[in-house]
């Protein structure tokens, strides 16, 4: 078994595709509605789009400083155990591979498989999903065989799948109403709000921290890590708000209201574009996921590499292909998971609840700083301004989006939590147990042989 390491042959545009191309996913489909409905007025329904985006920025700030003083492998993991909260560190990652990482990958591939269903509509049933392992599998051999070659592939669809909105945006501006914005609701009807608004908006905005997951793979870490991190909330942030304003001006907002689909219904109201507008978004939809799906297998692998090479997961997962200089083993083992859970979608809905643990880790991900700032070996190239309130403003975003989704399902998620925590932490102590520490002078852990 080799046991290699990664090198580092990511780039800028690799980076920022990466983080563009994870978060811009299929939900930005649905949660124009939802984020208008929650505002409920076109201005407010703007402005919340913008302030979402906004509060992305300190926590990409933090990581930024994180991942430039520990360019490595495996992100929040990492930042754990460094601030020497190696348990929980484990945690992060025992649930990420279980309960979240083969899941997401496993419903993307079903979504485009229901979306070419449209077009092709004997791609369902069992040909559904053999169709949806077969587009795991085409995608897996890109980043199996090459980490360059899987970030020129993640490029060139990123910059594909932001096409298709761009259009949606040139033409609402062209053909825009401008009376769509002075909206006003019906007396007596339901109000909304911008707490509410933003609040709808917070998961449009996560997925930035994905190229922290590669930082030993990408050159000059110290450069072009918080310039991908900033650069990419910037540009989602101008694409959704764009995009936000054009849907309100081609329909009219009572109609945006009441659309769980508001890209397919706005671009109806585009002249001569009504007749195209379910196929245009279909087409749009297979683009965007596939996008998606090809930037978690890409990174999503590397956490459990990270943890195999600390001696915390499983040692196989610690392989690095000698030929292709990747981690092969890590890659195969979580595609094949994918696979496996393509068969069982209603399982993959309830792992959804184990979303929650991820989310509280999170919060502990940006409080690291404060116990990482106080390490000798914490030499971060970048560092965030005013680094106390940017932090403070971090776990704020965080904990407000951790409550959002603990109100959604609160029961379901606790449950799933003490899951976590219960198969998870016996795990834990037993490799430790098996893989006696030792700790040099950086006190980085090694595995004694």
């Amino acid at each position: 078994m080799s046991n290699g390491t990664l090198t580092r042959k990511l780039g800028f545009w690799s980076a920022l595709a990466l983080a563009v191309g994870t978060t811009i996913g299929s939900g930005i489909f649905v949660s124009t509605g939802d984020v208008a409905r929650a505002a409920g007025l076109p201005s407010i329904s703007i402005l919340a789009w913008i302030i979402g985006g906004v509060i992305a920025i300190p926590q990409v700030m933090v990581l930024a400083e994180l991942s430039t003083a520990y360019p490595e492998n495996g992100s929040g993991y990492v930042y754990l155990n460094k601030a020497g909260w190696r348990p929980l560190a484990f945690l992060y990652g025992w649930a990420t591979f279980w309960a979240l990482d083969p899941p997401s990958i496993s419903i993307m591939a079903l979504a485009i498989v229901t979306y070419l269903a449209t077009f092709f509509p004997f791609f369902s049933g069992i040909a559904g999903k053999l169709l949806g392992i077969a587009i795991i599998l085409f995608i897996t051999s890109i980043h199996y065989r090459s980490v360059k070659e899987g970030g020129r592939f993640q490029v060139v669809i990123t910059l594909i799948k932001i096409i298709p909105f761009l259009i949606v945006i040139v033409l609402g501006l062209m053909y825009m109403n401008y009376d769509h914005f002075s909206y006003t609701p019906e007396p007596g009807s339901a109000s909304g709000s911008l707490i509410g608004g933003i609040s709808a908006t917070t998961w449009a905005y996560t997925g930035m921290a994905s190229i922290c997951f590669m930082a030993g793979e990408i050159r000059n870490p110290g450069k072009v890590l918080p310039k991908a991190l900033i650069s990419s909330v910037l540009i989602v942030l101008g694409l959704y708000t764009l995009l936000s304003v054009c849907i309100t001006g081609l329909m009219p907002f009572d109609k945006l209201l009441g659309s769980s689909a508001a890209v397919s219904d706005a671009v109806s109201y585009i002249p001569g574009l009504a007749n195209i507008a379910s196929p245009f978004v279909a087409v749009t939809a297979i683009i965007v996921i596939l996008g998606s799906l090809s930037s978690c297998i890409m990174f999503q692998p590397r956490l459990e590499y990270a943890m195999a090479k600390d001696g915390l997961f499983f040692r196989r997962f610690a392989k690095v292909h000698p030929k292709y200089e990747t981690p092969s083993f890590s890659i195969v083992a979580q595609v094949t998971y994918a696979c496996i859970l393509v068969f069982f979608s209603d399982l993959t809905s309830l792992l959804g609840y184990f979303t929650l643990i991820q989310l509280v880790i999170n919060i502990m991900d940006f409080a690291a700083v404060y116990k990482c700032r106080k390490r000798e070996d914490y030499k971060p190239i970048y560092r965030m301004p005013v680094w106390r309130v940017t932090t403070i403003l971090a776990i704020v975003g965080a904990a407000w989006l951790a409550w959002g989704t603990f109100t959604w399902a609160p029961l379901e998620g606790m449950i799933a939590a003490l899951i976590v925590i219960a198969t998870g932490l016996p795990v834990y102590y037993y490799w430790e147990k098996k893989y006696g520490r030792t700790r040099d002078q950086d006190n980085k852990p090694h595995i004694v042989a």
